[in-house]
Parts: structure tokens; C-alpha cells; sequence
């Protein structure tokens, strides 16, 4: 067992030794640390993961890390990959690896990490430096790249979703999932047959596993055989002494609690990942923790949502990406060169790149790529882009839209899959929203006759770029 595919604390020291965790001390948790973090990734090019530490006014042994996975180093040690990688190549690399998944089911351990320290009495969550992230958010958030760890009570399948926890008290915390997601879904079971239900969170792990619990793993599939079939390896796992639910062996920290029926609190509001408080405030479940656990010196982990044009979600834009193009290809559309979800649109902005081969081909993948399993939910935008565009540079496809592009071309489909989170949509209407197709590609009827492009071609630059070796080395240095 590699210890850096299961202990955040051993990925961290890689991502210490290729330069990219960056450490500050001293910055409050209320308000301060989620505004510092939106600037820092706002206005750094190869933003860096961030360890809070030395936080006033709280527990002085704990720390928090931010930003873990938003670039692709990190992201590749994350999931076991090359560093080195380029964006395509990183999709393609887990288009191949969807495409043959095996899941690995976990090994259950008889101690681990986590229990280092265990309390059951005198349970004060509000010792440690829970951060309000944003300015108008409603409360401190412990969970927001958490793991709620839940079992189907009919069918005893294991589900490891992340979800929003707000901290309520010294052992309480409020739990918000949108509708239709796997833990709800569990959780309903429960209330329903009247009985309350068991729940784990992890608030500090490996970042494969929040990257799991962000994914749309097949239903009754659990997220740890989801990441062990990631690693090719099993993920360690302990039994909650209470609920005999999963604990990862090497979490940071985590509480065992449960929910009953109509124990509700307010929740809310919460800066959303579309980068909106569209879900406003509503009374949700509370669980009351039974049992604390953590590690000497704890690490909570943090991924605030940040409005998308700071620059988080990377991760999510690459694994999204790959699944859509997945799914162009087993429709039968050919010649898919790319697809990108830009961080900044997410969900919402879909890019397709294509070689065109005949009439309605680009028609025939933007439909297809705004209704298959992972683009329909929360879709609104498809573009569909000639071979020539680079679909990462956004003046590049801005530039495609505005000039291959007609207005009275756009297609509208109405009475789509939305959701709670989605802003534009009011109250009375959450559930549907349209989608608007827009072919950006030249028109294929006179696409040979189409004004030619004035860039430099790639031959022509092959050759000045061995020309003029020196001056671009000596110009692209001074520019960074």
C-alpha cells in the first residue's frame, strides 16, 4: 500500500516537494480565511493548496487546507496519475480509465489513525476554527469537501456523498442534500419506516475521496470501491463503534450521529457553486453527534464554492468533460477532438469540438451532449466548435461564437433538467430550465469557401520557433 493514495497528510508532503503547498499563519476563521482564499486563486496563475495555520481564537493544534486539487499536478497525484500530463491528454487518460472501470472493494482495518483521539463526552465542535466562508453566509461550515456516509436500510448498499454541513452547536450540525441524491434518497428511507437514521462524516481525507464523493458513482456502487478502482488498489476503511458505518482509517476527523424524523433546524443561506445564494434558507435535518474522532494535530479540509470565475472546479471540469465525451462517442458521433466544461461555466457551458464530416453533424453533438447522463442536469449552454479552436482558450471559443455563428441559428430546448442551485430559475418554476444549442462551426454547405483564418499556420510557426529559439525564451521568461 502506497501511503500518499490513502493519507492526506503523505500527499500533502508530495505536493510540498514539488513546491505547490503554501502555508499562512495567523489569518482568522470568520470570513477572513474564505475571502483570502477567492483572492489568492483569483489572481495566481498556478494557484498553490493553502494550509491555514496558527488560527486565532480556536483550538491551536488544528489546521485547514484549501484549494487541494485546483491544478493538474496536484490532481494527478490525487488519482494516481502522470504530473506531467496536459489537460487533453489528462482526459483521455480517464476517458480510457471510465471506459474499463473496475471497482476495488475496501479492506476493513480493527484500528486506524482516526481513532488517535476519540471523545464522547464533552463534544464542543465549536472549539475548532470552523470557518463562515463567505460574507453572507448564515453560519460556519464544517462540511464542504466532507464525506456523509450513509446505508440504504432495505437494500444495505453503502453511500460516501459530499454535502453541506452546517455547525449548529457544540454536537450538532445541519445537513443540506439536494433532491434525488443517493444520502437523501437513504435518509428518506428512514424517516419514512419512522426510524432515525445513522450517519458518519469525514471532515478531513485523502482529496481522491472527495473527489469521489463529488462524483456521479452508479447507483449502489460505494464511493470507496469507486476510488479504490481509481487506484487499483483497496482503500482502508474502519467501523464507526456506534453506527458500524465506514470511517476511512486515515480521515482527519469525523463524528457518528444520526437524524430524526421532523428534528429539524435553519439552514443557510450558503454562497452556492454556481456563485449564487439561490437556495436561500430552509429547515433541514440535524444530526446529533454521538461520538468525536480525530488525529493528533487535525487538518480540516475546505473547498468553499467561490463564484466560478475564481478559478475552482477544475477537478470537476476534467472528470465531467471526459464522461460527456464518453458519451458522444457510444451515441455514434464521430470525430469528437475535444470536450471542455470551462471551471467558470461548470455545468452550465458545454464545449464541443469536432471535425466536421456532414451535414448536421454538429446539430447532431451538441443535442446529444445536452442530454446524455452527465451534461443534462444543470445544462444551459452548448458550443460546438470547429477542429481549429482551442476549446481552453475562452477568447478562442468567443471568437468562434462571434464569427461562425448566427443569432437566428440558436436552437432553444425547453423543460429541461434544472435543480434548487439553479439561479436564473425562480422559486415556482426550480426543476426546468432551457438549454440553447449554438453551432459555432463553419457552415458546413460552404464551409471551403469560408474566409480563411489570418493566425499563423502551424507549419510557419514550427519554423519560427526554431528561428527564434532565444528571443521567444528570453521574451515568455520576462512576461512571467
Amino acid at each position: 500500500m502506497n501511503p500518499a493514495n490513502h493519507d492526506l497528510r503523505a500527499w500533502m508532503h508530495e505536493v510540498e516537494s514539488i513546491n505547490q503547498l503554501h502555508r499562512i499563519q495567523g489569518v482568522p476563521w470568520d470570513k477572513d480565511m474564505g475571502g483570502l482564499v477567492e483572492m489568492i486563486l483569483e489572481r495566481s496563475k498556478h494557484s498553490p493548496a493553502l494550509l491555514f495555520e496558527k488560527i486565532p481564537n480556536a483550538r491551536e493544534d488544528m489546521q485547514i487546507l484549501c484549494s487541494q486539487i485546483d491544478g493538474i499536478e496536484r490532481l494527478a497525484l490525487a488519482m494516481g496519475n502522470n504530473p506531467k500530463l496536459g489537460v487533453t491528454d489528462f482526459i483521455q487518460a480517464w476517458r480510457r480509465k471510465v471506459r474499463n472501470f473496475e471497482p476495488v472493494e475496501p479492506e476493513y482495518a480493527k484500528d486506524g489513525p482516526i481513532f488517535e483521539n476519540r471523545v464522547e463526552k464533552d463534544i464542543d465542535l465549536e472549539a475548532f476554527p470552523i470557518p463562515r466562508w463567505h460574507e453572507l453566509d448564515g453560519g460556519r461550515y464544517i462540511g464542504t469537501d466532507d464525506l456523509v456516509i450513509t446505508r440504504d436500510p432495505e437494500e444495505d448498499w453503502v453511500n460516501a456523498g459530499t454535502y453541506r454541513v452546517m455547525l449548529q452547536g457544540p454536537r450538532a450540525v445541519a445537513l443540506y442534500i439536494s433532491p434525488g441524491k443517493h444520502g437523501g434518497l437513504h435518509r428518506n428511507k428512514y424517516f419514512d419506516m419512522g426510524k432515525p437514521c445513522p450517519v458518519v462524516m469525514s471532515f478531513g481525507h485523502h482529496p481522491l475521496l472527495f473527489i469521489a464523493g463529488c462524483t456521479d458513482v452508479p447507483v449502489k456502487m460505494s464511493e470507496f470501491a469507486y476510488a479504490g478502482g481509481v487506484l487499483n488498489e483497496p482503500i482502508q476503511l474502519v467501523r464507526g463503534p456506534h453506527t458500524g458505518l465506514p470511517i476511512p482509517a486515515y480521515s482527519e476527523i469525523a463524528i457518528e450521529g444520526e437524524m430524526v424524523p421532523g428534528d429539524n433546524l435553519p439552514e443557510g443561506p450558503f454562497g452556492e457553486w454556481p456563485g449564487y445564494y439561490a437556495s436561500d434558507t430552509r429547515p433541514e435535518p440535524v444530526v446529533r453527534v454521538k461520538a468525536l474522532y480525530y488525529r493528533n494535530n487535525p487538518i480540516l479540509c475546505g473547498e468553499p464554492p467561490l463564484r466560478p470565475s475564481a478559478g475552482q472546479g477544475f477537478h470537476r471540469s476534467i472528470q465531467r468533460s471526459a464522461l460527456i465525451w464518453n458519451a458522444l462517442e457510444d451515441a455514434g458521433v464521430p470525430d469528437v477532438k475535444g470536450v471542455w466544461l470551462h471551471p467558470a461555466g461548470y455545468r452550465f457551458f458545454s464545449i464541443i469540438k469536432i471535425k466536421q464530416r456532414y451535414p448536421g453533424h454538429a446539430k447532431q453533438a451538441a443535442l446529444i451532449a445536452s442530454q446524455c447522463r452527465p451534461g443534462a442536469y444543470l445544462g444551459r449552454y452548448v458550443i460546438v466548435v470547429d477542429d481549429d479552436i482551442d476549446i481552453y482558450n475562452p477568447d478562442d471559443v468567443i471568437w468562434a461564437m462571434s464569427t461562425r455563428s448566427e443569432p437566428e441559428n440558436i436552437d432553444i430546448i425547453r423543460r429541461a433538467w434544472s435543480g434548487p442551485l439553479d439561479p436564473v430559475i425562480p422559486r415556482e418554476r426550480k426543476g426546468f430550465n432551457s438549454r440553447a444549442i449554438i453551432d459555432a462551426t463553419r457552415p458546413f454547405e460552404w464551409r471551403d469557401k469560408f474566409p480563411a483564418v489570418n493566425a499563423v499556420s502551424d507549419e510557419f510557426k514550427d519554423q519560427l520557433d526554431k528561428k527564434y529559439a532565444s528571443v521567444l525564451k528570453e521574451v515568455l521568461q520576462r512576461s512571467h
